[in-house]
């Protein structure tokens, strides 16, 4: 039936502008932008600092705190800015924690295990002796009860965290002299923390603090026998295959190291909901870069370092074998003193358990096959 022109022509027009409208947002959702620029218009400007236990020379372990902000700033079309603070710049290396607490600052970017000196259950939030690899620490904070339970923990210090990367598995360190035997590590100057410290010390190991720019010099002048920091990249940047060639391997005491991003609470909870999402895609991605940059450069870089005079050892058995049960004997006396450690530390062990079968079978079966071939 045919119908009056008049009567049509304004419900056309209206339904051609909403399907315009319609199509403009589809459009602008497939591309990633038009949606979230329309959402973040009205979205308030911020200005956060952001404090980090790292220096501006190990790029590897300060780039994921630059490449965050930079997300942060792209993702709310510029009205989220966040400046990056390299230690000492703003707050000492191991005053970040602090810092966020008393929000001095907003976030910051560290290692948890370097405070373990005020709760021991902050190690968990990074690595522990004979504790979980990079992968195993990422599922067991995702998909198991790893993050809940450290959130739970770090709210007695007025902080919420964030994963932002990973080193993956380390190096065992730098040594003046070879390591033949547990007889080698009694009476050994070396330079290490946490609770790797504490199971040195029950091996004889004479543990010391050394800041990462100090090492070198203390090694040359004897005033310590041997040092541990990262990898091989790391490594090379200071130099240590110089004055202590020995680089062992593995790095027991942190089969990862898992670093995070901190935010005052208080002033998290008052983001809009869009800017604490935000934070959360791109504190996962900067864990991404992190991962991704050291397996893609600890390669090349170890090469370097052989072809400069270091020689690599792996660790002898026994020592392996003594720092396993002291480390254990370790977790037991904290967990009968320490119901926070406990709490987290029993929840941590069995995820271990149930994720070491399955990559006894998966990762290491293959692993063991593909570097045994010549390719």
């Amino acid at each position: 039936m045919k119908k009056n022109s008049k009567e049509t022509s304004v419900p056309r027009r209206s339904f051609l502008k909403k399907a315009g409208a319609g199509l403009a947002a589809g459009v602008g959702l497939a591309a990633g932008v038009g949606v979230t620029a329309t959402a973040v218009h009205a979205q308030p400007t911020l200005r956060w600092r952001l404090v980090s236990s790292f220096p501006k020379v190990l790029d590897a372990l300060i780039g994921p705190a630059e490449a965050f902000a930079k997300m942060v700033g792209a993702m709310s079309g510029g009205k989220f800015t966040i400046t990056v603070h390299p230690a000492g710049e703003l707050v000492p290396a191991f005053g970040v924690v602090d810092a966020v607490q008393n929000a001095t600052v907003e976030c910051c970017q560290t290692a948890s295990y370097y405070f373990f000196g005020k709760d021991d259950t902050f190690a968990l939030g990074t690595a522990i002796p004979f504790g979980l690899n990079a992968r195993q620490m990422a599922a067991w904070l995702f998909e198991g009860n790893g993050l809940k339970l450290m959130r739970e923990f770090y709210q007695r210090y007025n902080i919420i965290n964030f994963p932002m990367g990973n080193t993956g598995a380390q190096m065992g360190g730098w040594y003046r002299k070879e390591i033949k035997s547990m007889a080698d590590m009694k009476g050994l100057k070396m330079r290490t923390a946490g609770l790797a410290g504490k199971v040195m010390e029950r091996l004889g190991v004479v543990t010391q603090s050394t800041p990462g720019g100090e090492i070198y010099t203390a090694l040359e002048k004897g005033t310590i026998d041997a040092a541990e920091f990262v990898g091989p990249y790391d490594d090379f940047k200071l130099g240590l295959y110089k004055v202590a060639p020995n680089y062992y391997y593995p790095g027991w005491w942190e089969g990862c190291a898992q670093t995070d991003l901190y935010v005052n609470i208080k002033t998290f909870d008052a983001l809009p909901a869009e800017y604490k999402a935000i934070i959360e895609a791109a504190a996962t991605r900067a864990h991404v870069i992190m991962q991704a940059t050291y397996d893609a450069k600890n390669p090349i870089a170890l090469k370097q370092l052989v072809a400069g005079g270091a020689k690599l050892h792996r660790f002898p058995k026994d020592v392996m074998d003594a720092a396993f049960k002291e480390a254990n004997a370790l977790y037991a006396e904290l967990s009968a003193k320490n119901p926070r450690w406990k709490k987290v530390y029993d929840d941590y062990i069995k995820f271990r358990t149930d994720q070491n079968m399955w990559f006894r079978f998966s990762e290491a079966g293959f692993d063991d096959f593909m570097q045994a071939q010549r390719l």
